[in-house]
């Protein structure tokens, strides 16, 4: 004849509940006390372009393309 105490799960100790209790409330005050992360801010839109000409081409004197004929003047 089979011991019936091994067959049946064993039901949980005190000390595990009571541990796993205390896991759980550490970690619920750890998540209450750390630092909220704030969104990173978006990045700023670059200002409109204009349309595009309706014959083709597409440069425009803009002002990096300025800085550049002045670096190349000197």
């Amino acid at each position: 004849m089979q011991d019936s105490q091994t067959a049946a799960p064993q039901p949980g100790s005190r000390r595990g509940f009571f541990f796993g209790a205390a896991t759980v409330g550490a970690a619920a005050a750890a998540v209450a006390v750390l630092p909220k992360v704030a969104p990173a801010p978006a990045a700023t839109a670059a200002p409109e372009l204009p349309p595009p000409p309706r014959n083709g081409g597409g440069y425009s004197l803009s002002e990096h393309v300025k800085r550049y004929y002045k670096t190349t003047s000197d």
